[in-house]
């Protein structure tokens, strides 16, 4: 039954946060930080997997813990220091400082989340340290409220300044550049509609992985003994190399010498062949088998420092290519406005035609010294927008570059992604009413939105306030969109309403990217627990929170006078299937739709606004190919069939067949005439299985999962491939006379079991926790102790493999089921029945299982972003 309507107001929200567990509280803010890098390294905490699954699932082990030994200093704590901070915070780097020696106002409220009216007037570093604590309690959180010295910049593998003039950010940027080991300098702004990010990571910086991809592999199908080989591999998946591509080979028989492990280069990179820049005329003639796999060298990057970079800023990373001019002009403009704000000493006046022009005069004074890379017309209609709304900070140009900014320093301290190089310069001046704003429009109202009025006008601002809205999905992307609605005042008045609907609860995996939630709400509706977050942030928000799925099944709850009511529709989802869903309700009553999503340090967005764009479920993916099952269960070749196989597995052992135990134990005689009307194989195989579950495989103590789990590492990964190997042989041929084990097939090798080995015992340790739970039996403490884990099982007793003559190992791609019909199904049934009916006897009183859902998202939810 899906939950049921439930709207949240301000006091109910705030009085469910009041009573839930607080944390202790965060030490008190310093106002130095002296603590030694290499110390603070050294006492890094292990990494916590259960609340940075997902992180590590991206970065990897190795990056995470260069990240946990990193400290980095956030300059400026406007909105865009308030969200570098929160996202390095979250990241989890070992220690975050915070520089600002400016006081909290007014104008601040429209882009930091972390400040409130009682913070006006409070040093702002100061004043954001309590609730940015909030977000990790294991990463060190201080402050500079003090005059920056280049000198302190030692203390840090990454410095961020968000509002620094340029001579000062030159002289920093220097003393970074000539440091030994170099600190990563990052200069970023945000100016009303436009922003700016500088990256300087030193002399020589070395990329470790440059895109944070798996390498690519093929399957070799033909080496031709040519100059240049062309090299075919299967026609399973399109290869992913490229021109100029290193690859080693393995595996090959027949062309051995290319087995020697040395990195090749490729040319003529085609979907399913490539060539080697290799004569292979003298080699052995290949017979068969192979796997190609790419070779990621490290990339070495030589940065220029601010003041070289200026004067010859060379390429700009483009973020559109319709304004292939304009990065050129930005670099000229925000030159322009730090020279406005030296010898003015203040930002230009929103709508002041003199203050535009004279920032413009600037712009054309600094073109002018350019030379030959000078622009030949200067934009002065993008220099008035740019002069206009300069002192506005605006939440989602402060949220955007927070994020990339963020991204960049993780870059920095890691080493992992290729960083930004050098200057990368946005604008969004698209977004600006269409109507001619007067300077009228842009006078300040002494609100909280008087930064976001000095850009859009109040019109807009009214229009955002009163607006009704309806987002679906209250989960990364739900609390990023929560907070900006929040800031920017939309549904912020009594006409205007947001709607959050989520039927997911939190778990701590959430806490590490869900930022409007605590480990104190674990447990709770998430739309609830972030609207109550986002009331916090701006009480004036009108909020109301559900735990429905948004489905054909709540139209009763989002109904049309529901739809018929909005002014614009938000996802914030992790599957294709509601995307499709909320897709069809925005066509269908003609909505605005904002569509997003992400997958691990890759993103996606799309407007969708009616009759001018396309619309989410206009353009479709491909179906995925299905492996065939004897590919799955015998000839896997990829990670995809290994995945499906184990998703296979873990339902099969931990989810179907308990459920199927309970089934029984609820209705034995419903249950035998069930089995007896079917008939068939799949009624045989089901009652076999809850035979073997209830005797041979019935756990009473967790040294019998333990036992279990061993005997299954066994089967799985000796007798299963020795079986196979015995069946198929290495030198099998088909009927057709060619080899048995050609491409894509590749002959298995039979694992050995070794307790000192960390991913076997990892292994039996998952399997005996899950069999554990699924028979109610209690985890000792020492199950987690490798040293006692590994005691435990090598007492298991694992009997010698005997190969089967005779058996049957499906081949047929064909194929759908691995079951095969038998004359003999209804009396083997029979017997079965009879079997289990005695089983259940010995059975103690009230006996039952509890079977295990497996709650990862299905990968087929992120091919569509």
């Amino acid at each position: 039954m899906l939950p049921q309507k439930r709207g949240v107001d301000a006091g109910e929200v705030q009085d469910l946060h009041n009573k839930a567990p607080r944390p202790a509280a965060p030490a008190p803010a310093q106002d130095h930080h002296k603590e030694d890098p290499a110390h603070m390294a050294a006492r890094a905490p292990e990494i916590d997997e259960d609340l940075h699954s997902r992180q590590l699932a991206v970065y990897g082990r190795e990056t995470m813990k260069r990240l946990f030994g990193s400290n980095v200093l956030v300059s400026g704590l406007q909105g865009l220091g308030a969200e570098i901070a929160k996202n390095l915070v979250l990241a989890g780097v070992k220690s975050v400082t915070l520089h600002d020696d400016g006081k909290v106002d007014l104008w601040d409220l429209s882009s930091n989340f972390f400040l409130s009216e009682k913070d006006i007037g409070l040093n702002r570093a100061q004043a954001c340290v309590p609730k940015l604590q909030e977000l990790n309690n294991a990463v060190i959180i201080s402050t500079i409220t003090g005059d920056l010295t280049k000198e302190q910049l030692s203390n840090f593998q990454a410095v961020v300044f968000t509002d620094i003039s340029i001579e000062k950010a030159v002289e920093f940027d220097d003393y970074c550049h000539s440091h030994q080991p170099p600190i990563a300098f990052i200069k970023s702004e945000v100016r009303g509609l436009f922003g700016s990010v500088f990256c300087d990571f030193g002399p020589e910086f070395t990329v470790l992985d440059v895109d944070g991809e798996e390498p690519h592999t093929g399957i070799v199908a033909s080496i031709s003994n040519d100059n240049p080989a062309l090299v075919s591999c299967v026609d399973d998946e399109r290869l992913e190399f490229q021109d100029g591509d290193l690859v080693i080979f393995s595996e090959v028989h027949g062309m051995t010498e290319l087995n020697d492990g040395k990195p090749r280069k490729i040319k003529s990179a085609r979907p399913y062949s490539f060539t080697l820049e290799e004569d292979t005329t003298s080699y052995g003639t290949y017979i068969r088998g192979g796997i190609v796999t790419q070779v990621k060298p490290p990339k070495v990057l030589k940065f220029k420092t601010l003041k070289e970079a200026i004067k010859e800023p060379g390429e700009f990373l483009m973020s559109d290519f319709s304004k292939f001019d304009r990065p050129l002009l930005l670099h000229l403009a925000f030159q322009a406005l730090d020279k406005f704000r030296t010898e003015l000493l203040r930002f230009p006046i929103a709508g002041s035609a003199e203050d535009a022009q004279k920032l413009i005069d600037f712009a054309i004074s600094i073109n002018e010294s350019l030379g030959e890379s000078k622009l030949e017309e200067i934009d002065k209609k993008l220099l008035q927008h740019f002069a206009s709304g300069s002192r506005a900070i605006l939440n989602p140009m402060a949220a955007m570059f927070g994020g990339i900014v963020g991204q960049e320093v993780v870059k920095a301290c890691s080493g992992k992604f290729h960083p930004l190089y050098q200057f990368f310069y946005f604008d969004s001046v698209e977004s600006l009413p269409i109507e001619p704003l007067e300077a009228s429009d842009l006078k300040p109202e002494n609100s909280r939105y008087d930064a976001q009025i000095s850009v859009f006008g109040t019109k807009l601002q009214k229009k955002l306030e009163q607006s009704k809205i309806f987002m679906v999905g209250s989960g990364a992307l739900g609390c990023e969109f929560l907070k900006n609605l929040a800031l920017m005042g939309i549904s912020c008045s009594e006409n205007g309403k947001l709607t959050v609907t989520d039927d997911d609860v939190i778990e701590k995996s959430n806490l590490s990217r869900q930022f409007l939630f605590r480990d104190w709400n674990i447990g709770q509706p998430k739309s609830t627990v972030a609207a109550t977050a986002a009331m916090a942030i701006n009480p004036k928000l009108h909020v109301e929170a559900l735990q429905n799925r948004a489905s054909p099944e709540t139209e009763n709850v989002f109904n049309d006078a529901f739809w018929e009511s909005l002014d614009a529709v938000v996802n914030a989802l992790d599957n294709v299937t509601a995307r499709m869903y909320i897709d069809s309700r925005c066509v269908y009553f003609q909505k605005p739709l904002l569509e997003s999503g992400t997958l691990g340090a890759k993103c996606n967005t799309q407007m969708v606004i009616p009759h001018l764009t396309e619309n989410y479920g206009a353009s479709r993916d491909p179906p995925e190919k299905q492996a065939p099952m004897c590919t799955v269960h015998s000839f896997p070749h990829n990670i995809d069939h290994c995945l499906t196989w184990a998703r296979s597995e873990f339902e099969g052992l931990l989810e179907k067949t308990p459920t199927e135990v309970n089934v029984f134990l609820s209705n034995p005689s419903g249950y035998a005439t069930a089995a007896r009307t079917a008939g068939d194989a799949q009624a045989r195989d089901q009652l076999e299985r809850v035979i073997e579950c209830l005797d041979r495989d019935k756990c009473d103590t967790f040294q019998d999962c333990i036992t279990w789990a061993r005997l299954k590492f066994e089967d799985y990964f000796a007798n299963r491939v020795k079986q196979l190997t015995f069946t198929f042989p290495e030198d099998a041929m088909t009927s057709s006379g060619t080899p048995f084990w050609s491409a894509p097939k590749r002959f298995p090798r039979p694992l050995e079991f070794s307790s000192s080995d960390p991913s076997h015992l990892n292994f039996l340790l998952a399997a005996s926790i899950l069999r554990a739970e699924t028979f109610g039996i209690p985890i000792p403490d020492w199950a987690k102790n490798p040293k006692k884990l590994a005691e435990a099982v090598d007492k298991v007793i694992v009997p010698d493999f005997q190969p089967k003559q005779g058996v049957k190992i499906e081949t047929d791609e064909k194929s759908t089921s691995l079951s095969s019909a038998s004359v003999d199904d209804a009396a083997v049934i029979e017997e079965l029945i009879a079997k289990l009916e005695a089983i259940s006897k010995t059975l103690p009183p009230g006996f039952h299982m509890n079977p295990i859902q497996f709650e990862k998202v299905s990968m087929s939810n992120w091919s569509r972003l």
